[in-house]
């Protein structure tokens, strides 16, 4: 496939060729990676919100209602709605998409449903390139959706410029479960659904909790509520998120961000690297043996991660290249 065509058409904006690049990215067709090389170089510096928070509070209700806000204002939209994958067909349940028909007739807006694909951090495993592509094909705002499977959902820090964690009043542990792991990637809290019984409680609790935080090296998380259907404060949450972007244009803020995702992305990939190694070089019935003996204690897992390390080097082959 002549890749080089492909990123270019990327580049004048044709969504065709996204969408048919993104698709090759996601199935790790051969040479993605050198497709992905071309659009890293081409990419325009989009900004990056990344929406999360547990199942059910409302997070592709308010994604729509910002990105109707960024269309208002004249800006191209691409948002990546990252839905579960089944364990038992590996297929997903693309609900977002279907959320989010009102927008689909728009050309400035490129809406794109993926699934997690062993993601454990509530993102797709090829999120970011995806990022890079819908950047590339020109969108200016670009809005990344997690999977909302509760606290797991700090990949996102890795990804986005500002990230937004939605919860909502009467779940009973929407504080517990942010304190578990939210807390300390929240750029901005909104308690949607802010007309039940419990919005100001919750707010107030939050607060409370960031209040116990002593430096904040210069951003404190504002605590919005808003009612992202009826579209109560949403442009509120649009004044925050230009608020924290300001904040980010201080070159030390940004680098040092920058420079934990870029880190984080080149580690991600090395991961990768050795697993397809692994899974390349090493025979099925070699690592069932192995398996094996770990089950029946002839072994140990650790013992078992050498020899499995071991017995896939020894063929020489090299992981897929960079």
């Amino acid at each position: 496939m002549n890749y080089t065509a492909l990123a270019k058409s990327i580049f004048r904006g044709d969504r065709k060729a996204a969408a048919r690049l993104i698709s090759i990215v996601e199935d790790e067709e051969e040479g993605y990676e050198d497709a992905m090389k071309l659009v890293f170089s081409g990419t325009k510096g989009a900004g990056v919100l990344g929406v999360t928070g547990p199942p059910g509070v409302g997070k592709s209700t308010l994604v729509f209602e910002l990105a109707k806000r960024y269309r208002k204002n004249g800006k191209s939209v691409g948002i990546v709605a990252v839905d579960p994958t089944s364990p038992l067909t590996g297929g997903a349940i693309l609900g977002d998409r279907i959320r989010m028909t009102d927008l689909a007739g728009d050309q400035g807006v490129f809406i794109r449903s993926m699934g997690t694909r062993g993601g454990t951090g509530g993102l797709s495993l090829q999120a970011s390139n995806t990022i890079r592509i819908l950047d590339a094909m020109g969108c200016e705002e670009i809005i990344v959706e997690t999977v909302g499977a509760g606290q797991t959902q700090v990949d996102i820090m890795g990804l986005a410029d500002t990230v937004v964690v939605v919860t909502m009043p009467g779940t009973g542990d929407e504080v517990q479960s942010i304190k578990a792991g939210l807390l300390e990637i929240a750029d901005i809290y909104v308690v949607n659904k802010m007309d039940l019984p419990g919005a100001m409680s919750t707010a107030a609790d939050l607060k409370s909790m960031l209040n116990l935080v002593d430096d904040w090296k210069g951003w404190k998380p504002p605590v919005l509520l808003a009612s992202a259907n009826s579209g109560r404060g949403i442009d509120e949450l649009t004044g925050s998120i230009g608020g924290h972007r300001s904040r980010m244009l201080d070159p030390v803020v940004s680098m040092e961000r920058r420079s934990k995702q870029a880190r984080k992305e080149i580690f991600d990939i090395i991961t990768g690297q050795i697993m397809h190694s692994i899974a390349s070089n090493i025979q099925a019935d070699e690592l069932d043996a192995i398996v094996r003996e770990v089950v029946e204690k002839k072994t140990n897992p650790y013992d078992a991660a050498r020899k499995i390390s071991i017995a896939a080097s020894r063929t020489g082959k090299p992981p897929k290249a960079l």
